[in-house]
């Protein structure tokens, strides 16, 4: 446990000296913004699918 914590204030301290804090959030707002589109994708696409399951189910 101590070295996984030793790791992750290297990996901070590495991140912090290597990048500005303004280049730090872009690179979260990036990612955040690419999963949230995929996200809505996703859940558009689980009831589009449910919606034509239901449809197919009514006409039999």
């Amino acid at each position: 446990m101590k070295n996984i914590n030793a790791l992750a204030v290297f990996t901070l301290l590495m991140l912090s000296i290597c990048l500005t804090s303004c280049e730090a959030i872009a690179g979260i707002f990036k990612v955040g913004t690419g999963f949230g589109i995929f996200l809505v994708v996703a859940i558009v696409a689980v009831i589009g699918g449910i919606v034509m399951w239901i449809v197919k189910g009514s006409n039999n």
